[in-house]
């Protein structure tokens, strides 16, 4: 599985050798519901070789072109990896696959080109985050929005406290006094004297240390929010390790190990709610200021292109809205729209896209928080 990054976006928006097949369908975690994962999968890879039939390529090209997808279904991994959604880029030079916190519609593209809107609501900073839940036994990062979560898959980050400093007998370096705290939480101390705490602290920081170097490559184009979870004494000595700026001050108190992604996800959004609520309404105040200095627009036609060239500090995009037209990226061109046409884009998707891999920041509002009553607004850079 892939892990969706600027850099994969990046790659996604690039040009591609033939036609591009992107498949978009929901997908169940557990229980009997998650086998029509598979049968799903298969259904819409058959509608896709219908697609690229009707396209012009031969049943050997489309075997070719699909046998990566093809295996998903019988693969054990893939199917223990299951989030909320799931989404698929195949081309000739590229296959991506990114299982996410993210219930997507059933939908296939074939086109020149890859489709990626339903990847926007997972691009913008305003309702991701992150839960890294740490105990000495046990490290694990999650990804969440308002509605999902899913665990993340880490590779480069030691699984424990004793495999991070090697330790046969972890119980001879640390003591702990644990107690219950009720509904599975736990709170735990470290217990000894002088010498013994300098030690016992200097191996978690250790330990932290090798926990931030590892997610360090994995988050490094985040803005989403990092949330920890643990016993509140490591809040402090992981907070000294770590080096992601956009660590939230306040965590979630109690041994993590054992407890349910989703409980720990109903804790994390009572500490982000606040949070994206003051980030939104910022957003709106920080446009609403800059009105009238030449640095906002609510055009499209002035947007899109800015957004293209990195002038576009940060958006804010209208939810379950489209402006059809087209962008002509050499002469920075902008053609409206009234419906969508055989070669009409989404203007509000290429400005959102745009600003993100450029570095900005966007908002997806609900139309009635928009400013001036717009689809789209942005204050520039410069």
């Amino acid at each position: 599985m892939n892990v969706l990054s600027q850099d994969e976006i990046k790659t996604l928006l690039g040009k591609h050798q033939g036609l591009c097949v992107s498949i978009f369908m929901p997908t169940f975690r557990t229980g009997a519901e998650s086998q029509q994962n598979q049968i799903r999968l298969r259904n819409l890879l058959r509608s896709a070789e219908e697609k690229l039939l009707a396209g012009g390529l031969r049943p050997q090209e489309i075997k070719t072109l699909l046998e990566p997808a093809q295996a998903l279904p019988g693969n054990v991994l893939f199917r223990r990896r299951q989030s909320d959604g799931l989404a698929l880029f195949i081309s000739a030079d590229l296959f991506r696959c990114f299982c996410l916190p993210e219930t997507f519609g059933e939908l296939i593209i074939v086109a020149d080109h890859f489709h990626v809107k339903p990847l926007l609501p997972l691009l913008g900073s305003d309702n991701r985050f992150y839960i890294l839940a740490l105990s000495q036994k046990e490290v694990r990062l999650l990804e969440g929005t308002g509605k999902n979560i899913r665990e993340i898959e880490l590779e480069s980050v030691p699984g424990s406290l004793a495999e991070a400093l090697q330790y046969d007998e972890l119980g001879k370096q640390i003591r702990f006094r644990t107690g219950a705290a009720g509904g599975g939480d736990h709170s735990t101390m470290v217990s000894g004297h002088g010498a013994e705490l300098d030690d016992a602290k200097d191996n978690l920081l250790k330990y932290f240390r090798l926990i931030d170097r590892g997610l360090h490559d994995l988050l490094r184009d985040e803005r989403a929010p990092l949330v920890l979870a643990g016993v509140d004494y490591l809040f402090p000595i992981y907070r000294e390790a770590n080096t992601y700026p956009r660590l939230i001050e306040e965590g979630i108190p109690g041994n993590p190990q054992g407890i349910s992604a989703e409980t720990l996800h109903h804790a994390t959004l009572k500490i982000v709610s606040p949070y994206f609520q003051k980030a939104e309404h910022d957003a709106v105040a920080q446009y609403r200021q800059s009105s009238g200095t030449g640095l906002t627009s609510a055009d499209s036609r002035e947007i899109v292109p800015a957004a293209h060239h990195g002038r576009v500090g940060l958006l804010l995009v209208a939810s379950d809205r489209q402006q059809w037209g087209t962008y002509n990226g050499e002469s920075g061109a902008v053609q409206r729209h009234e419906q969508a046409g055989a070669a009409s884009e989404d203007l509000l998707e290429i400005a959102a896209i745009q600003t993100f891999l450029n570095g900005g920041t966007v908002f997806t509002l609900s139309p009635g928080k928009m400013p001036d009553k717009s689809d789209l607004a942005a204050v520039f850079r410069y």
